[in-house]
């Protein structure tokens, strides 16, 4: 095995980020259609750290909330009932054009209708998020932390939130805390900042153990060339994205383990499903799979809590993205953004196809 974790730790995972609420239509119906909706607590980050909080292993997440809010009251109790502790300033709203939560309005889609997603992030107070107000000393060098999850989403949402993020890459390998990072390119985050976020992006990808994202993400966040597609489907483009990814290993050699996911859109309801890891110099495939699609939002965010989970639990590598897979199906059957798995053996039985009623 590649990637050893070693010592104490009082947290198992940590995940900096910015806490917002999607806003859902009920009955896979459309925004604009709809008069009655659901809403839940959300982050990418927080997504990808429930596998393995909701199986039992400490999770601690890094935020800011803006004080006396209903909203961060709410996510502050859905963070209590995913068994995460949380640290974080209480920065006041002041008028009623300053801070709040970001809103994330969006429908899952239905059938040949594919899910729209609006992102409401004016005054978002995730954008404050700062080293000043954690003690990350003693975080990474006294509690310890196994592995921290940085994601791309968080480090390009301000300059405040990149310094943030570096800063915690720094610090994290300094104490020895493996160093997770989903490079999630989002291009309206990176608007105007290319050339500083490449930079940044370029610095936590060469100190991180494990990278992750997809053909976009490598390209337009550290300047790999991308896999060149044949339009044949993406069963048929595996190993054109192995070649990506052994470009990108070229670039940083010191990273363990690299992983993307395969999606292939067959409706909204109805997914091609796969996964590649290169562990080392093995790679691990999961051949493209179908799957049933609820709501697609969170399986990326699935995949990669599972293969994290795999990692936090020393398995051998293979179960990694077997595990990572299953979670990210598991994540797109929930109407949350994220999978609550109920144990280990739900996961598993994804993998193995086994939907038979368990007694």
């Amino acid at each position: 095995m590649s990637l050893q974790l070693k010592g104490e730790f009082e947290w198992a995972l940590l995940v900096p980020t910015s806490m917002g609420v999607r806003i859902t239509p009920v009955n896979g119906q459309p925004v604009h259609a709809s008069e009655l909706f659901q809403m839940y607590a959300t982050s990418a980050e927080t997504n990808v750290a429930s596998i393995a909080s909701y199986l039992n292993l400490p999770v601690k997440v890094l935020t800011t909330f803006v004080k006396d809010s209903p909203i961060a009251q709410f996510i502050k109790s859905n963070l209590r009932s995913r068994n995460m502790s949380f640290e974080g300033p209480e920065v006041p709203q002041g008028d009623p054009w300053g801070y709040r939560h970001q809103f994330n309005i969006a429908d899952s889609g239905m059938g040949a209708r594919g899910p729209r997603v609006q992102n409401d992030r004016a005054g978002e107070v995730g954008r404050t998020l700062n080293s000043k107000d954690f003690n990350l000393n003693l975080i990474f060098e006294k509690q310890g932390v196994q592995i921290v999850h940085l994601s791309g989403l968080i480090a390009a949402l301000s300059p405040e939130t990149s310094e943030f993020c570096l800063q915690i890459a720094r610090i994290a390998k300094k104490f020895g805390t493996r160093i997770s990072f989903d490079l999630n390119y989002r291009a309206s985050f990176w608007k105007g900042r290319e050339n500083e976020l490449k930079k940044l992006f370029t610095e936590i990808a060469s100190l991180s153990d494990i990278l992750i994202g997809n053909e976009e993400d490598f390209q337009l966040c550290l300047g790999i060339k991308g896999p060149e597609s044949g339009g044949k489907g993406i069963e048929n483009e595996i190993d054109a994205f192995k070649e990506m990814i052994s470009r990108v290993k070229k670039a940083f050699p010191d990273t363990s383990i690299f992983a993307t996911t395969l999606r292939q859109v067959i409706s909204s309801d109805e997914h091609l499903w796969g996964a590649i890891m290169l562990d080392g110099d093995n790679w691990h495939t999961i051949q493209p799979r179908k799957i049933t699609v609820l709501d697609r939002i969170g399986g990326g965010d699935g995949f990669v809590g599972g293969l994290l989970y795999g990692i936090l639990r020393q398995w051998q590598p293979e179960k990694w993205v077997q595990f990572g897979w299953a979670s990210g199906a598991l994540a797109t059957t929930f109407l949350t953004d994220y999978a609550q798995p109920a144990d280990e053996e739900m996961v598993w039985s994804i993998w193995e196809g086994n939907a038979r009623v368990k007694r």
